[in-house]
């Protein structure tokens, strides 16, 4: 093809120096075909003659035309429209107004770059008569594009543990774990930060992957003709160090890079790392656009599973998420209602405590206090914290989702102040840490229970860990520390000599006499996860070379070149991967990019060499959660869970009422109410038992109700028994001594027939007494209140005959009076009988309308169901009983006004008496029967009955028998008559 030429249209425009731009255009033309290399000045022609909007025909080869429309408006340029006519590509440059001037220039002097030389553009934009500073912007523009080669802003002479390879993994371990801070002048470059606090425990991760990676290689099923490397730096357990790592990682270290390969990627295509969560989101957020993967085997926190702010973060542990909702499992299995929770001041603490939070919320548990630990260290806030722990003393259970450099102070504290009685539930983070697991610190940490990733057999690892010799790595600084701290001696450096006091460095020492966490391979948790992450790499990687050539899943149906390899290829294959490992455990990634979830509930036990190990209780698979109690030891060697509440539990029988302003697991435990219980522990509220059935003492069960009615077997009945049968056996005596005595005159006095009559009254009236004990039936209830009230009718109608006889028998005895012939003895019976008729008649038509029934009260007693008679009619008794009260009134009257009569045997002044005594006795007794509970009801109304029956018996009885038996000398018709 020919030379490529370009030609520029400028279309109408008002601008005066329209000419003066096509002539320099064209000056830089020539100027730009004279120093035309190739490649970055093409041949510029200027064409004036060919309309707006159209190219030129002339040629074998179709120009490219590019249009360039300058329309000015307020000095500022406003539109650029280019078009390639070749390739049908177009660019459009619109700057409004209040657009940022700079942003737009930039635009425009890139495109103008990929067409015409700098020098030439620089030309160009002068005529647009730029203001000073903007035209030092667009040099400095001009300036950064033109170069030819992309340079390191900086570098750092970072120390790593490396091994060659065709693909070559990074990885990030805390190697260190706290960083020397630099004094910055702001007077020069501040130095490289370094670090110290060397970690035996990351370096065996480090040197884990390292394992994984010899053993890929020397792997015939994987990667064939492809070998593997790794890079190792240390982040330091901080987020500058840790980003510095990851740009050493993936830019490289090359100082000047070709500018064709500014936007490609250094020799690491994968990372593995970090082990803390914060670091990982600020490493994913950087590398997330360019898909580079991040596999971390230690960042557990639930947000990075979010895909849509980490896009390539992978993880060989799994989230957060399920390792909360274990613990608050693990709180609810114990009842540790009321618990303190310590965490880290960073997005695993606040994160993992947050969704713990929420699980316990769920099930009304409670959080006593919640403290964070600052990532820097703080006395002043170290000393709050167990300040705030040494406050809630009853919050025994401590929840520690923390690194173990940060727990590590607290406990230090704690045991500097003898704060021994608190049982630790551990994250993960530290809950095999050797730095927290000391015999020192046992005191404190004694029985914690910890979720610790499942642990594995990795064969080879530890012989392969004895061979980390400084001889292996000559000159490495890790290796170089690593000895040194491991058996307390020096390497000499040069000439330098070491002191009088420390031993020096053979690098020939033995491995068996290391006492630090580096060789030990019994509590391979971490360390297998570093594994699996190489072997999902090695995996993907072996899928990516098996790709079809003719059936890719990149453009066009393509395969990822090996040799050439994108991240965001190895990153499609990894996200898929599926395996199951040298152990036998299958592993994949969701779509979150997470693990299955899988724990060991492990418990922190003294051993018989008197260090801490690890006894693995329990174990949290996907859901399932299993914990052997009988293998945890708890602090102080109990055997019993410690507990941890704020109030202790509400036994049944009572329920919880909550304190105001406390939290709900704060409250008093009161008792059930009368008539209600509870039956469990912690009851909110108490239940109602049913009608016939009360609480028991303890009011934790309902029970049946006590059916009560006064019985025979009753202290109560007895008595009253005995007394209506010796008033029965009184009145058949007092009977039987008048029908021997009948023809003498003190039985003859005022008609022995109603005495006769009388007796046999008051002897139903002891018998009725009897009915009124007993369990009531329908028979019993009909007959006692009817047989009461005709048998006490029937009684007062004899007196009441008595007192007419004797009142009128003394005004007969009158001259002239023969009122007696109209009161004889058949008016007598008459008188009987009718006032006993109307108490009858009463009865009778109460058995007719309303009857009284047995029923069974529950709630005139809430203990009792008081078996009784209702009477039915309340106005039926009123008449029953009001009846009895008139003729015992009259009687009353009558027989107080006839007491003063002539006679030495004068009955009315004894019916007075027996009047006197029966109405006293049924006045008092309606507010004592109204008044008296349950059984005692019945007691006083049959004790009203003997009491007028016995005062009846008593005053008008006992003074003929003791004439006849005591005074027979009285019982004469003179005597009688006062003439003796």
């Amino acid at each position: 093809m020919g030379s490529r030429s370009r030609t520029i249209i400028l279309g109408e425009d008002p601008m005066e120096n329209i000419g003066l731009l096509t002539q320099l255009l064209q000056q830089l033309s020539r100027e730009a075909t004279q120093d035309n290399n190739g490649s970055r000045n093409p041949n510029l022609s200027i064409d004036t003659s060919i309309p707006l909007g159209q190219g030129s025909n002339s040629g074998q080869t179709q120009p490219e035309v590019i249009k360039l429309i300058v329309t000015p408006i307020v000095s500022k340029l406003a539109y650029f429209h280019f078009t390639d006519t070749d390739s049908g590509e177009h660019l459009y440059c619109w700057m409004g107004q209040g657009e940022n001037v700079l942003s737009f220039f930039r635009m425009l002097v890139k495109s103008l770059l990929s067409l015409f030389s700098p020098e030439a553009v620089r030309q160009f934009l002068k005529l647009l008569k730029l203001s000073d500073f903007i035209e030092y912007l667009v040099n400095s523009v001009i300036s950064a594009e033109a170069d030819t080669t992309c340079k390191l802003l900086g570098k750092f002479n970072l120390p790593s543990l490396y091994m060659s390879g065709d693909i070559v993994i990074g990885g990030l371990f805390n190697i260190h774990t706290i960083p020397v801070v630099q004094d910055v002048t702001y007077k020069r470059e501040p130095e490289i930060t370094f670090c110290e606090g060397f970690n035996f425990r990351s370096l065996r991760w480090a040197r884990t992957l390292a394992f994984a990676v010899d053993e890929i290689n020397n792997n015939a099923v994987f990667l064939s003709n492809i070998s593997l490397g790794y890079r190792i730096h240390d982040s330091c357990g901080k987020h500058p160090m840790s980003l510095r790592a990851t740009f050493v990682l993936v830019n490289g270290q090359k100082e000047v890079v070709p500018k064709y390969n500014c936007h490609g990627f250094g020799d690491v295509s994968v990372l593995v790392g970090d082990p803390s969560s914060s670091q990982s989101m600020i490493i994913s957020r950087t590398l997330g656009p360019y898909h580079v993967p991040l596999v971390s085997y230690f960042s557990t926190c639930s947000c990075l599973s979010s895909k849509s702010q980490f896009p390539a973060f992978l993880r060989t542990i799994p989230s957060d998420q399920f390792q909360a909702r274990a613990m608050a499992h693990l709180v609810k299995h114990f009842q540790w209602t009321w618990v303190g929770i310590l965490a880290s001041d960073d997005d695993y603490g606040i994160n993992g405590i947050q969704k713990f939070t929420e699980e316990i919320n769920a099930n009304e548990f409670c959080i006593s206090f919640f403290e964070k630990i600052p990532k820097i260290y703080s006395e002043k806030k170290t000393l709050q914290i167990v300040d705030t722990l040494k406050q809630f003393v009853s919050a025994k259970v401590i929840v520690a989702f923390a690194g173990e450099q940060d727990i590590y102070t607290i406990l230090q504290e704690l045991q500097k102040q003898n704060i021994t009685d608190r049982q630790f539930i551990a994250s993960e983070a530290w809950s095999t840490s050797t730095i927290t697991s000391t015999r020192d610190l046992y005191y404190v940490t004694a029985g914690t229970l910890g979720f610790a990733i499942s642990k594995a057999l990795l064969p080879g690892l530890q012989a392969f860990l004895y061979d980390t010799r400084p001889s292996q790595f000559p000159g490495n600084a890790f290796v170089k520390e690593f000895w040194e701290l491991s058996f307390g001696c020096k390497f000499l450096l040069g000439n330098f000599s070491v002191s009088a006091s420390s031993q020096i460095c053979t690098g020939s020492e033995d491995f068996m006499h290391i006492k630090n966490a580096f060789p030990d391979v019994s509590q391979l948790r971490v360390s297998y996860n570093v594994y699996k992450a190489a072997y999902a790499i090695a995996h993907a990687l072996h899928n990516l070379q098996l790709c079809d050539i003719r059936n890719g899943p990149f453009k066009n149906r393509s395969c990822a070149d090996m040799l050439n390899l994108h991240p965001y290829q190895l990153f499609h294959y990894l996200k898929e991967v599926r395996f199951t490992s040298t152990n036998g455990d299958y592993f994949d990634f969701d779509e979150n990019g997470d693990p299955i979830p899988e724990y060991d509930i492990v418990n922190w036990q003294i051993n018989e060499h008197g260090s801490v190990e690890y006894v693995s209780v329990g174990y949290v698979k996907d859901t399932e959660i299993r914990i052997e109690e009988r293998a945890i030891v708890w602090k102080n060697s109990k055997n019993k869970a410690p507990m941890s509440m704020c109030s202790e539990s509400c036994l049944p029988g009572t329920r919880k009422r909550e304190r105001k302003g406390e939290p709900v697991c704060c409250f008093d435990c009161v008792s059930c109410s009368e008539g209600e219980i509870s039956n469990q522990t912690d009851a909110i509220k108490c239940l109602k038992c049913a009608e016939n059935f009360w609480p028991n003492d303890n009011r934790n069960v309902c029970i049946s109700k006590i059916i009560e009615f006064l019985s025979f077997e009753d202290t109560l009945g007895v008595i009253l028994t005995s007394a209506a049968l010796s008033g029965t056996c009184m009145t058949f005596a007092v009977w039987t001594l008048l029908v021997y005595y009948r023809h003498t005159p003190i039985v003859r006095a005022n008609n022995s027939e109603i005495s006769f009559l009388l007796l046999f009254a008051l002897f139903l009236c002891f018998l009725c007494a009897l009915v009124f004990i007993g369990r009531p039936t329908h028979w019993s209830c009909m007959l006692r209140h009817t047989a009461f009230g005709i048998s006490f009718a029937l009684c007062i109608s004899c007196i009441l005959a008595k007192t007419l006889v004797v009142i009128i028998a003394f005004k007969a005895t009158l001259p002239g009076n023969s009122i007696m012939k109209w009161f004889g003895a058949a008016q007598q019976r008459g008188t009987i009988f009718s006032s006993t008729a109307i108490q009858t008649v009463i009865c009778v038509v109460w058995l007719i309308m309303s009857p009284p029934l047995p029923t069974k009260n529950p709630r005139q007693q809430s203990m009792k169901i008081i078996f009784e008679c209702d009477i039915g009619s309340v106005t039926a008794f009123s008449f029953v009983l009001g009846y009895i009260g008139l003729l015992a009134s009259i009687c009353f009257v009558l027989a107080f006004l006839a007491r003063r009569l002539p006679d030495n045997f004068n009955e009315a002044k004894f019916i007075t008496f027996s009047m006197l005594i029966f109405c006293a006795v049924w006045i008092t007794f309606i507010p004592a029967y109204i008044s008296s509970p349950g059984k005692y009801t019945v007691g006083v109304e049959i004790f009203a009955i003997l009491v007028s029956s016995f005062s009846i018996l008593g005053c008008i009885f006992a003074p003929k028998c003791y004439i006849i038996l005591l005074k027979p000398q009285q019982n004469t018709k003179k005597a009688m008559m006062g003439k003796q």
